[in-house]
């Protein structure tokens, strides 16, 4: 009996110890892919960046170069739209909460300029990641991060952040034990472009074992473009419904 309760013992311990190797296993593999390799910085000013950097292991080759103006991006990131992601009980009690705009106007002046030098020198193996932080009146960090690439017909914008705010931690001096520093972890969103009818899809794809989310659209962005109404001072697009 003590021998069968020790072969017992010896297959549950072998069992725990295969389970936690392909644990580990698991993690590492997805630590390596979420290390990025920079190729070229196109913006670097304060806390704001956007570079070029390749792509992860095994993706599609990308239709890098394209040549994109700034105008053309603004267009498209002003037709980019974020909300709340509510639970079912929370929206049928509030409704579903209001859209904003994914990026403000001040946003899409530094932005806007180096997605299209940056789209424009990006090779088939890149895509061009973006990161935009600048303080509010609160003392706070607000930051929007993402990614960019063109596989034609479709413009993908990946989001994992959009005016998240991290705050300063607390002060905790004055207590006698030690507490961790746990930062504020931002609410789940949702997001969409509009006019919704040139979104192919949205794809939410967050990396295993992590909470960070990964709001993926794809966007006709060439037949949404035709339509896109010019700002006071611009030229009409051909296409443009607009005189």
């Amino acid at each position: 009996m003590e021998q069968i309760n020790s072969r017992s013992t010896r297959r549950v311990l072998w069992s725990v110890t295969l389970v936690l190797l392909a644990t580990a296993g698991v993690i590492e593999s997805g630590c390596a892919r979420q290390a990025p390799v920079q190729t070229a910085a196109v913006l670097e000013g304060g806390r704001d960046v956007v570079r070029t950097e390749r792509s992860p292991a095994g993706a599609s080759l990308n239709s890098h170069p394209v040549n994109l103006t700034p105008q053309e991006i603004s267009a498209l990131l002003r037709g980019v739209r974020v909300w709340e992601r509510r639970n079912v009980i929370h929206e049928l009690l509030m409704g579903e909460a209001d859209r904003k705009r994914a990026f403000r106007e001040d946003e899409i002046s530094v932005l806007a300029p180096a997605l299209s030098r940056a789209l424009a020198q990006a090779t088939r193996t890149d895509r061009v990641y973006f990161h935009l932080s600048h303080p509010t009146e609160a003392g706070d960090e607000e930051t929007t991060t993402g990614w960019a690439y063109v596989r034609e017909p479709l413009l993908y914008l990946v989001l994992t952040e959009v005016h998240d705010k991290h705050g300063p931690q607390p002060d905790i001096s004055k207590y006698d034990r030690q507490l961790p520093n746990i930062p504020e972890v931002p609410g789940p969103f949702n997001v969409t472009f509009e006019p919704e009818e040139y979104l192919a899809r949205v794809v939410s794809a967050s990396p295993w074992f992590s909470p960070e989310q990964q709001e993926q659209l794809e966007i006709r962005f060439r037949k949404a473009l035709s339509i896109a109404e010019p700002l006071s001072g611009e030229e009409p697009k051909p296409g443009s419904s607009k005189p």
